[in-house]
C-alpha cells in the first residue's frame, strides 16, 4: 500500500497555536504562560473547571493542558466530559504520578500525560508533538477522495475523517488517528509498541508505559464489530500489533 498518509505543514503566516492551560496554581500558570509564549504559542489560562467550560464555549483552542487537581471539579471527570464534544490534542499535566491515574487518563482519551515537577523543554516538545499530529481545518471544497478503505470503513486522509459502516463519521482523538494511520501504512505487518509510540507520541515507550495499549483498546471499541474479539487490529504476543484487515487505497 503506498504511503498516502502524510502530514501537511502549516502554511506561512498561520496564526500562533492556542494552548489552554487549566491549573489553579498561579505560580505554575504564570511560568508556563511566559515560557510557552516565548516559544511561539498563545496561552489562555483557566484556574478552575467553571472557567474551563466557559472558555471552551467562547474561545478557539488548539491544545489543552489539564491539571487533574482542580478546586471545583474532578480532573478525570473533565476529561470524560471533554471527549464527548472536543477531540483536539489533550495533555494531562498532574502532580498525581500513580500509574492508575495515568492509565485512566489515557483510557478516557488523553493524548499524553506528564507529571509534576516537569522539565519545561520536555513539556514544550510534547505540546509541539501533539500539535503536529492534530488535524487542521480543511475547506469542504478541497476534500479529495484520498485515503483507504478497510473492513467496511473509510479513512479520508485529506480530511482526517473516519467513516463507519453506517456512513456516519467516527470521532477519533489525535492519538487514535495517528495510531490507525500508522497501522494502515503497513497492513499485515507487526508494529512494535515502540514503533507505534514513536508514530503517535514522538517518543519510545517506557518500561511500564501502557499508552499504546490504551489507545488500541479505545480504537477497537470504535471500529471493531466485536471489540472483545478483534478482527481488524490484532495483538501479536510479545511483539506488538498489526492491521489484519485488507486495505484498499483510493
Amino acid at each position: 500500500m503506498p504511503d498516502r498518509l502524510s502530514h501537511c505543514e502549516d502554511a506561512p503566516g498561520s496564526s500562533l497555536p492556542r494552548v489552554l492551560v487549566v491549573d489553579d496554581d498561579t505560580e505554575i500558570t504564570r511560568m508556563l504562560s511566559r515560557y510557552l509564549e516565548n516559544h511561539g504559542l498563545k496561552v489562555t489560562v483557566a484556574a478552575n473547571g467553571a472557567r474551563f467550560r466557559t472558555l471552551l464555549e467562547t474561545t478557539d483552542v488548539d491544545a489543552i493542558l489539564l491539571d487533574l487537581g482542580l478546586p471545583d471539579a474532578d480532573g478525570l471527570g473533565l476529561v470524560r466530559e471533554l471527549r464527548h464534544h472536543w477531540q483536539g490534542p489533550l495533555i494531562i499535566v498532574s502532580g498525581r504520578g500513580e500509574s492508575v491515574d495515568r492509565v485512566v487518563g489515557l483510557e478516557l482519551g488523553a493524548d499524553d500525560y506528564i507529571t509534576k515537577p516537569f522539565d519545561l523543554r520536555e513539556l514544550l516538545a510534547r505540546i509541539r508533538s501533539v500539535l503536529r499530529r492534530a488535524p487542521s481545518p480543511v475547506p469542504a471544497s478541497s476534500l479529495a477522495a484520498s485515503g483507504c478503505e478497510f473492513s467496511g470503513l473509510r479513512l479520508d486522509t485529506s480530511a482526517r475523517r473516519l467513516t463507519g459502516r453506517d456512513g456516519q463519521d467516527i470521532e477519533l482523538t489525535t492519538g487514535e488517528y495517528e495510531l490507525l494511520a500508522a497501522l494502515l501504512k503497513r497492513p499485515n505487518q507487526v508494529l512494535s509498541r515502540d514503533q507505534l509510540m514513536s508514530a503517535t507520541h514522538g517518543r519510545e515507550t517506557g518500561p511500564f508505559d501502557r499508552a499504546i495499549d490504551m489507545q488500541v483498546n479505545r480504537l477497537r471499541r470504535k471500529i471493531e464489530v466485536d471489540p472483545t474479539h478483534p478482527q481488524i487490529i490484532k495483538s501479536v504476543r510479545g511483539a506488538g500489533y498489526m492491521l489484519a484487515s485488507p486495505a484498499r487505497v483510493g
